[in-house]
């Protein structure tokens, strides 16, 4: 076990022997600024170290200058840019997605003395450069003074600063971060860094679906998707670069590039990013609110779609149904025992050979796939279908997507991951070549056409890295990947249906454009349970308005397809999935509610309960479509001054006026905070006063906590109905949460 605190090598991933070719630039005192088309520039020299443990300077060879961009959109976003290799800083991407409401704002700067400071149009200070010495007694010659560097400061709301950690060092020679780095590799440019200082209390969050507690401090995190295969690890489908820190600021960094993030961990002094490409870009986001830095986010990168109203019901799926009868007998089924459902999901089983995704049904299971999805839709069912970006040997599709570069190329035959068939990939599709774009989409179109409404977007978070691509490198491509392939079957299915929505695993920044997200391959277990609810905690703050989970859970445990799910869990895994922005049952073994007699009867009543809830759903929905909140949110959104809020990761605000509290155990008890304020029960109608924990609540299979802030008003759906179809909107009455509102429930 190497137990070290390094900066070269914990986390600027320099060789331990030195060897490699690299060699460490550090950022000194700035010696020029200037003004351009409302920009404001500042010349940063950097100095050459020794490769050495000891960060020493090289004075052999001279200094090098870059300049670093200073740009203001609006009144809360500074944009902080530098180019240490040839490349400019791109002002299109596939990830900038600028509101219309958000401007760019012009920037000057004055001299002062001691400092330069930056200022935007309307006279508010955004930036500063200090030049001030620190204060010396000297009367040891034992260590040498510190090298010169660069002293930064943001104002990016023009009031709360977000400084460079310019001085986080033991010694001289002995750094724990650095304010602004740049590594070279065999004389170029290859990756860069930099850090903003923190103070003792501060917390930070987002990151992307993190199944971490929701204060990521202290942790390092590496930014390159991968298969979680699971949900109680490191590894996850869905990384973002953005955080969220409680000093209410938030860094969006810019690139697709694989990227480090160290937040207090490294260094406690310092929250710090590495980026794997000679380039920073960031976006430092102020706000007086959580809500309002997501806002800023958004601004930048986009905003969701509105899901459509089928969306809001019940799914039903499990890995897999093979068969139009077998289909139809679960649907007709759920409609004779009433339990009301909108999606019938297919997963792998639905092609000529389970797994071999060759988008076509297979002709003896499924003899008229048209007539058998629009018989469904006469139902009351939408049809949703599995696929992956993968094209295998095999398929009917390889010679002409090798023949006409759809592909990658590469010369190893290569297993997707999580690739339960073992089928060998010639490529992925190149969604980096329009025409292989189109011709996806082209084959999406087909059973769009159908009458098929959702495509199941799985995989997408890895791709083959020793393949060619059409116009990105693969270190490029890796994380942007999953947003070029969730693009693609968005448009197409809204251009066929109307509506815009993709049932999507892995993810990376303005992913969140492109609804919905799930989360991935859960363990039907409690702690599978608990860390998907941490996940879409940290993935709605990290912009993402609509997330679900597959309930309730998706492998067995500890017989990964075989084991039998406890009773409980799938009732407190549907009590959860029923407060979520999305509810879809899917998994390695049977999901149906039947096949779970003893607790069928329970499971039934929370569906009709959430087809009630669904108008409530809707409104909280198409408010994530406009401001920075999630449907579903950690109670710090709205208590963002309540420390103990900070770190509550199993319960969660459920649009603006509910607090659920999910039971996560089979001792049918738990602790509950109820923040600030005055609550309601939703189901006995108790007030409680906020600011305080019940402890110890015991909470019988068949109840949930719920709590509803006193006199919100709550429009609910008064009718049983079997999907989404049979609803009059106009029938939806509004119930006041008072002391009244359990007689109108």
């Amino acid at each position: 076990m190497r137990q070290t605190n390094y900066q070269l090598f914990d986390f600027l991933d320099f060789d331990p022997s030195l060897d490699q070719g690299d060699r460490l630039w550090r950022a000194v005192s700035p010696t020029h600024i200037e003004e351009k088309n409302g920009d404001v520039f500042i010349t940063i020299p950097f100095q050459l170290q020794n490769n050495s443990n000891e960060i020493t300077p090289d004075n052999t060879v001279g200094r090098k200058n870059y300049k670093l961009r200073i740009r203001a959109y609006g009144n809360k976003i500074i944009r902080a840019s530098v180019a240490f290799d040839d490349s400019a800083i791109a002002e299109e991407s596939e990830m900038l997605e600028y509101a219309d409401s958000l401007k760019k704002v012009p920037l000057s700067f004055t001299k002062n003395g001691n400092n330069w400071s930056i200022t935007d149009s309307f006279g508010t200070k955004r930036a500063v450069v200090d030049f001030s010495k620190p204060t010396i007694d000297w009367w040891s010659d034992l260590q040498p003074g510190p090298q010169e560097t660069v002293d930064l400061r943001f104002f990016p709301d023009g009031k709360k600063e977000v400084k460079l950690s310019a001085y986080d060092m033991f010694s001289p020679a002995r750094h724990d971060a650095f304010a602004l780095a740049l590594v070279e590799r065999d004389g170029i440019p290859n990756r860069a860094t930099c850090s903003f200082a923190t103070t003792p209390d501060e917390c930070f969050m987002g990151t992307g679906e993190r199944f971490a507690k929701l204060d990521l401090s202290g942790k390092t995190l590496q930014l390159r998707n991968q298969d979680g295969q699971g949900v109680n690890n490191r590894r996850t489908y869905k990384n973002i670069p953005f955080y969220i820190s409680t000093n209410m600021y938030g860094l969006f960094l810019h690139t697709t590039s694989f990227t480090k993030f160290s937040l207090a961990d490294h260094s406690t002094r310092s929250a710090q990013v590495m980026v794997e490409e000679p380039v920073l870009d960031s976006f430092i986001i102020g706000g007086d609110t959580p809500e309002e830095i997501l806002f800023g986010y958004r601004q930048i990168t986009g905003f969701p779609s509105v899901p459509p109203l089928w969306s809001y019901g019940v799914w039903m799926s499990r890995m897999t149904y093979f068969s139009a009868d077998e289909v139809n007998e679960i649907c007709d089924r759920m409609r004779k025992e009433n339990y009301p459902c909108d999606v019938i999901h297919l997963d792998t089983g639905w092609f000529e050979t389970d797994w071999l995704c060759e988008w076509k049904f297979n002709k003896e299971r499924f003899p008229d796939p048209e007539k058998f999805v629009q018989d469904l839709k006469k139902n009351g069912y939408r049809v949703s279908l599995w696929q992956l970006p993968y094209i295998a040997y095999n398929a009917a599709q390889y010679e002409e997507a090798s023949t006409n570069n759809y592909i990658s190329k590469s010369e190893k035959k290569i297993q997707g991951a999580s690739n339960f068939s073992v089928q060998d990939y010639a490529g992925t599709i190149d969604f980096t070549y329009d025409k292989a774009t189109e011709w996806y989409k082209g084959l999406l179109k087909r059973l769009l056409d159908m009458g098929v409404v959702c495509i199941k977007t799985d995989f997408g978070e890895d791709i083959h890295l020793d393949a060619e691509y059409h116009s990105m490198t693969p270190s490029k491509l890796h994380n942007l990947y999953s947003l070029l392939y969730q693009k693609a079957a968005y448009e197409i299915t809204k251009d066929v249906t109307g509506d815009g929505i993709v049932w999507a695993r892995s993810a990376w920044a303005v992913c969140q454009r492109y609804p919905l997200h799930w989360g991935g391959d859960a363990a039907c277990s409690w702690d599978g349970m608990a860390g998907s609810l941490k996940g879409g905690l940290h993935f709605g703050l990290s912009g993402f308005g609509f997330w679900s989970h597959d309930v309730p859970g998706f492998h067995s445990v500890p017989d990964f397809m075989n084991s039998i799910i406890p009773d409980d869990i799938y009732v407190r895994w549907t009590q959860f999935g029923v407060f979520t922005s999305h509810i879809r049952y899917h998994g390695s073994h049977k999901r149906e509610p039947w096949h779970y007699p003893e607790i069928s009867h329970i499971v039934k009543d929370w569906w009709h309960l959430r087809y009630k809830l669904i108008p409530y759903i809707v409104e909280q929905g198409k408010k994530a479509t406009e401001t920075g909140y999630p449907v579903l949110r950690a109670l710090w959104m709205h208590h963002f001054d309540d420390k103990t809020c900070r770190h509550i990761d199993d319960q969660y605000y459920f649009g603006d006026d509910m607090l659920v509290a999910p039971v996560m155990n089979s001792e049918n008890t738990r602790d509950i905070y109820l923040p600030e304020g005055k609550w309601i029960g939703f189901f006995d109608g108790k007030i409680y006063e906020g600011s305080q924990w019940l402890k110890d609540v015991e909470v019988p299979l068949e109840e949930m906590p719920v709590f509803v802030k006193y006199g919100a008003e709550i429009p609910i759906y008064p009718e049983s109905v079997n999907c989404t179809d049979d609803m009059d909107m106009s029938k939806v009455i509004r119930i006041t949460f008072n002391k009244k509102f359990n007689e109108l429930l």
